[in-house]
């Protein structure tokens, strides 16, 4: 039975689980379950916290898990582990933050304090870099208040939106370390058949959530047009109608241009334009 850590709370845990939902697995109920069997498809759930997940993989007492790509590089598990696919929730940045005014480099942090709750990818990016640090501040949480209290002339934390930096009075300093997003992780090598399943599920929930399926009904001697702006990811299905100057198409489309594309079959003459969401695809 495939064994997947699953983040037990924070900004990972729901929309995890409403993935793991739409590809077609099971998933708690209760918040105070920490392991779920789903036997319909030979797999068993461990909700962890979120910063413990690649250690667990790591050491091969879980198969995969799902966490976020800041904390799975956190955890420096080496070689053990490895990221298997994005999975494009929990976007955010990891990023350094002053008092607002105090920097105009990053490289003028060389020599001061920097407090973080993300020591092994700061320290990661500084080995790196030419910035040497006075120290690495580690803090648990809250990292932002480091400076005001005197602890710290600088930090290293994940920004989603920066609103909290501002009521801080604090400012983005620089280029993000990394970008990162809720991910895959796996045994490093290990790819057994009931998580290749997964993968390839998760990868369908991804398309799904990206596409809708567009049908309308053309006239034939704009058909060639209408395909140009709806040419599918394959090949349009393409049927004949009882009128036989027309014909009605089926194909897949990006969600985020479907008015455009509406729009400019609309002009093209077409009509019955219909767009579908789609709930599970296999590509």
């Amino acid at each position: 039975m495939l064994r997947i850590a699953v983040p037990n709370k924070g900004s990972l845990s729901d929309a995890a689980r409403e993935t793991l939902v739409e590809a077609g697995y099971r998933q708690r109920r209760d918040s105070k379950e920490l392991v779920l069997v789903d036997p319909d498809n030979g797999v068993e759930f461990f909700y962890l916290r979120p910063r413990d997940i690649a250690i667990y993989v790591a050491k091969g007492t879980l198969d995969a898990g799902l966490t976020g790509r800041d904390l799975f590089l956190d955890a420096q598990v080496g070689d053990a582990a490895e990221e298997l696919m994005g999975l494009g929730f929990a976007r955010s940045t990891f990023r350094f933050a002053t008092p607002t005014g105090a920097f105009r480099a990053v490289e003028e942090l060389a020599g001061k304090r920097i407090a973080t709750s993300y020591d092994g990818l700061l320290a990661d990016y500084l080995q790196s870099s030419e910035i040497q640090p006075d120290r690495i501040v580690h803090l648990d949480g809250a990292v932002e208040s480091s400076v005001t209290l005197g602890v710290a002339d600088a930090i290293a934390d994940v920004v989603e939106t920066g609103s909290t930096l501002k009521a801080a009075g604090m400012e983005i300093l620089g280029d993000p370390i990394l970008r990162s997003e809720a991910v895959l992780i796996g045994q490093k090598g290990k790819h057994p058949a009931a998580l290749d399943k997964l993968i390839q599920r998760l990868q369908g929930v991804l398309v799904a959530r990206e596409y809708v399926m567009v049908d309308y009904d053309v006239p034939k001697e704009h058909m060639e047009a209408a395909l140009k702006v709806t040419p599918g990811i394959e090949s349009p299905t393409i049927s004949s109608l009882a009128d036989e100057n027309w014909v009605a198409v089926r194909s897949m489309a990006k969600k985020k241009d479907m008015n455009r594309i509406m729009d400019e079959l609309y002009e093209m003459g077409a009509k019955a334009i219909l767009a579908s969401a789609i709930h599970a695809i296999r590509i």
